[in-house]
């Protein structure tokens, strides 16, 4: 089993591989989180948040709705936080 403080340090390279894929995603539209959150009537303080891994655990409907957002599909936004982590990353033991 994970120590909980490993488990904790890899759900923040968790959010913050989130977080720099959709910024990445954000600043290629040249769109603010403002105009963004707007369109999809998220919270910008979600977006906001979630940009500066200051909220963690976003629900997976947050996560589909910044996707459409970003004019991309969920899983692509998923695979690209899959690929910056590696294939050994965990939040489990189960590997």
């Amino acid at each position: 089993m994970q120590p909980k403080n490993q488990e904790d340090k890899n759900k923040k390279l968790l959010y913050k591989a989130l977080a720099n894929a959709i910024k990445k995603h954000r600043n290629s539209l040249k769109k603010s989180i403002y105009k963004l959150s707007d369109e999809i009537e998220l919270d910008r303080s979600i977006w906001s948040r979630l940009e500066r891994v200051e909220s963690l655990d976003p629900s997976f409907t947050t996560i589909w709705k910044i996707a459409e957002a970003l004019d991309i599909y969920p899983d692509e936004l998923i695979r690209e936080v899959r690929e910056k982590l590696g294939d050994d990353f965990s939040l489990s033991d189960l590997k």
